[in-house]
């Protein structure tokens, strides 16, 4: 393991309209791998049902180990309504770009 392997922040581009409007399609976001989630914060998640798939989503509560999240945008959002609980992988908490800001 390198130095850079445990540097904790990591970036991501957005895919997608569910977080619409915190955060739309193709913006830039720095995350926190592996800092503790809150209610309200947004989360980088995993699905076991879709092990392949990245979601950016908002934490809404602890389920056990895992979390209830739910894309902002209702109606453009595949989230814990219909795929159960989520692991959440770290939580976003900048936008890059296109207009820098804190995420909350």
């Amino acid at each position: 393991m390198t130095s850079l392997d445990r540097w904790p922040w990591r970036r991501l581009r957005v895919r997608g309209p569910s977080m619409t409007p915190t955060l739309r399609d193709r913006d830039v976001v720095a995350l926190r791998v592996g800092d503790r989630a809150e209610p309200g914060d947004v989360v980088l998640v995993r699905w076991d049902s879709r092990p392949q798939q990245l979601s950016v989503k908002r934490a809404v509560r602890r389920v056990g180990e895992e979390w209830h999240v739910e894309g902002d945008n209702a109606f453009g959002s595949t989230d814990s309504r219909e795929l159960g609980p989520a692991r959440v992988l770290g939580v976003v908490r900048w936008r890059l770009w296109p207009s820098p800001r804190r995420i909350r």
